[in-house]
């Protein structure tokens, strides 16, 4: 006897779904150095993003083969965008990890 298919449930997440959050600041956290954003590339792709519920939103963003990472500060005045310097994969996902634990800003 062959099984039913399983229905597969349209959004696996359970709702109220919230992103990862970043943790606060932690003592002697390392500075992270934001720029104005550059049109250096016609292309950005964002491979992560923190929780949207937050007032300050962090992407870790893929464009021209290194990787970025844009903060988006929400504010009465509108949003106020700022981006790191770009770098190779393996140290910018570092410092995506830190940012996430509190170890930079």
């Amino acid at each position: 006897m062959e099984t039913p298919p399983t229905a597969v449930p349209e959004n696996p997440i359970p709702e109220p779904y919230h992103g990862v959050h970043v943790a606060p600041a932690q003592r002697g956290h390392e500075k992270i150095r934001w720029l104005a954003p550059s049109q250096r590339s016609d292309r950005v792709r964002v491979r992560r993003h923190t929780c949207e519920c937050k007032a300050t939103i962090y992407e870790l963003c893929h464009s021209g083969g290194l990787l970025f990472m844009r903060r988006t500060v929400r504010g009465p005045d509108g949003a106020r965008i700022h981006e790191s310097d770009r770098l190779v994969t393996a140290k910018m996902e570092a410092l995506w990890l830190m940012l996430l634990l509190g170890e930079a800003r």
